[in-house]
């Protein structure tokens, strides 16, 4: 009977030590992964504007973010109306998805790219930014990464 209850122990104590080794090895893993940068700027479209605004993102917009697919510098964007939007939300969500953010060096070598791409000197990108601002407002931007489960 002792030796039963000596190897009832034996086991329960041997079993314990073991989960609590596996436990330990579990909890050292973090359980997230960092992945892909999500860009997202929310847009509010001001009173008789969406037709407007709609006709930039499907012209302007869209051939920028081809272009900056097409280059490698974004994997992707996307477009995302807020349906049921309360008083001081965007109306819109804009989002670009990125692997890496980029060194000051990297963004003005890329800026560069792109004017020359456009055809455009800053001043007139610039100006047609600002000309936006009759029928829309960016009222926020904030850089989201992505996390996925480990297992």
């Amino acid at each position: 009977m002792i030796k039963k209850i000596r190897l009832t122990l034996f086991t329960l104590v041997f079993g314990l030590a073991a989960l609590i080794a596996a436990t330990s090895v579990s909890a050292d893993e973090w359980p997230l992964v960092s992945g892909d940068y999500w860009e997202v700027t929310g847009v509010d479209i001001k009173d008789g504007g969406d037709l407007k605004y709609a006709t930039w993102l499907a012209d302007e917009w869209r051939k920028n973010s081809d272009f900056a697919v097409s280059k490698g510098w974004i994997k992707g964007y996307k477009l995302f109306g807020n349906v049921n939007g309360r008083v001081g939300e965007p109306d819109l969500y804009l989002v670009r998805i990125i692997e890496t953010v980029v060194s000051g060096a990297e963004g003005e070598k890329r800026a560069d790219e792109y004017q020359e791409w456009r055809k455009k000197s800053f001043e007139q990108m610039e100006s047609e930014s600002g000309n936006r601002a009759t029928y829309r407002e960016v009222m926020s931007s904030v850089l989201l990464q992505e996390l996925t489960f480990r297992n």
